[in-house]
């Protein structure tokens, strides 16, 4: 909810090249210039080397035939230690003596052996990562951009990185038409699903950090409450009332009430199916109903330490409502499972409330753990687990070929879901998380219940008035970025569940 000012920090991650050069041959030569002491001791050899021939190759008797062998090198390329030169008695040896060779001028020596390969000068020369185009250097970093913070806007900055993060949405904004619009979807959702679309692309093909004027002045414009200013300036605003507005909106525009396919791109990602049961242990009185929601609620007291048991608090309430059967207001209870599951699963850490005796908002800064594999299976209501059984016992077969062990026989279809969670690190950061993994949009796709952790979002500090939000995302290639605004940061996983709370 609370952002700081922008931050002029850039820093990327250098990609260093080794510069090649062209490996010369290195080779002993001495020469001996004919003096009158030494002229008994010259000699000119002529030399056979496979089809060539060296008429005229100098030779000094005091040196060593090693000598002689470095100037063939010279000639031939042939390196010393695999020329074999046939004289008289065999093969010429490096420490052979001269005297007992018996060479005479304009003898005829033949040479066997291969030349070292001739290295070529490469067709292209070295490449810095400065000198690529913009979309190529982000394959090469192996992240998208950050975006610079427009002043408080740290909680759009995350909110935003965490969504860019779902491949299937940025799929479906690819489709959505660049002019017009349904006549059910005001014209500010349709300029902010326009907006937002074109910020996941600028992301997308940028290394250096985006600014996201455009998309905040939409967002701004259709929800004025992300515009409010205190003393002229822009105040700090939730990630999570954020992140719930820009999926509603997105929600309205992705829809596609012709397609019988995916008439709700959004709920069919993020959308969480909900049966609820709900009784008055005084009256009797029972009733069920149907929901869909974005998220499930962590709710966060002195019983909970981890994320499991915090989803479990949430499915369960109390509401005070009006009794047909005592005609006054009761206690009821509802209690909720889950009866439809989504792609990708948010989970959002409860983490403040409204304190009556200050009349101001108030943080929990209690450590909740949470894991990178959530399995959310016994939150299910009985007919989902029906469903769900067969693609689990694919997967644990799946999991069990990779580990030796027999295996009943395979099914396609399977998929192992990702997950999203909330969380909050060791400085007493609140936070949002969104998880997800790349998977078919078939619609046989099989649920399994099993989400992998691909993203959180976080809030550090301990007022909800003030702090900062961050964004922690896993790339394709398995690593995790900290997108800290304009500053995007390389993390290790095993880092990534210590953003759990507490001090």
């Amino acid at each position: 909810m609370e952002a700081p000012t922008t931050k002029n920090d850039h820093r990327l991650c250098p990609l260093w090249k080794l510069q090649q050069r062209h490996p010369k041959s290195l080779c002993l030569s001495q020469w001996i210039l004919p003096t009158p002491e030494l002229l008994n001791h010259a000699y000119r050899l002529s030399v056979k080397w496979q089809k060539e021939i060296f008429p005229a190759v100098e030779i000094d008797t005091t040196q060593s035939p090693y000598v002689f062998k470095c100037q063939l090198f010279d000639l031939t390329g042939v390196p010393p230690e695999r020329q074999k030169i046939m004289v008289k008695g065999g093969l010429l040896k490096d420490d052979a003596d001269w005297s007992t060779i018996g060479v005479k001028e304009g003898q005829k020596l033949m040479m066997m052996g291969t030349a070292d390969e001739v290295v070529k000068a490469p067709e292209k020369g070295p490449v810095f990562m400065e000198d690529l185009p913009e979309e190529e250097q982000v394959v090469a970093v192996g992240h998208s951009a950050g975006l610079f913070n427009l002043g408080n806007t740290c909680y759009m900055n995350s909110t935003v990185q965490c969504l860019h993060s779902v491949p299937e949405l940025k799929s479906a904004l690819i489709k959505y038409p660049h002019s017009g619009r349904s006549n059910d979807l005001d014209q500010p959702s349709h300029l902010l699903t326009c907006a937002t679309r074109d910020l996941f692309n600028e992301l997308d093909k940028n290394v250096k950090p985006v600014s996201p004027m455009q998309f905040w002045l939409v967002l701004r414009k259709k929800y004025p409450q992300f515009g409010q200013l205190h003393n002229g300036v822009f105040m700090q605003q939730d990630a999570e009332e954020c992140w719930t507005q820009l999926l509603y909106t997105l929600s309205q525009a992705l829809r596609s009430p012709n397609s019988s396919e995916n008439p709700d791109t959004v709920k069919e990602l993020f959308g969480v199916e909900l049966v609820s049961r709900i009784h008055c242990q005084e009256s009797g009185e029972e009733s069920s109903e149907t929901e869909s929601v974005y998220s499930l609620k962590c709710h966060i007291s002195q019983e909970v330490n981890h994320l499991h048991e915090g989803l479990k608090h949430g499915l369960k309430s109390e509401l005070e409502k009006a009794s047909p059967a005592l005609g006054r207001s009761a206690i009821y209870v509802k209690e909720s499972c889950i009866n439809g599951l989504p792609r990708y699963l948010t989970i959002q850490f409860v983490r403040f409330f409204w304190k009556r005796e200050s009349n101001q908002k108030a943080k929990i800064l209690r450590k909740v753990d949470y894991p990178l594999e959530l399995d959310v299976y016994d939150l299910c209501s009985d007919d989902l687990r029906k469903k769900l059984e067969a693609p689990r016992q694919i997967l644990r077969d799946e999991e069990g070929k990779k580990l030796g062990l027999k295996k009943s026989a395979p099914k396609d279809n399977d998929v192992k879901m990702a997950d999203a969670e909330g969380s909050s690190n060791s400085s007493g950061e609140s936070s949002l998380a969104t998880s997800g993994e790349g998977v078919p949009t078939d619609k046989k796709t099989h649920l399994t219940g099993i989400y992998d952790l691909v993203a959180v979002l976080t809030h550090k500090g301990r007022s909800a008035d003030s702090g900062h939000y961050v964004g922690w995302v896993k790339q394709e290639s398995g690593k995790w970025i900290e997108y800290d605004d304009d500053n995007p940061i390389p993390q290790r996983e095993e880092d990534i569940t210590k953003l759990s709370g507490g001090e």
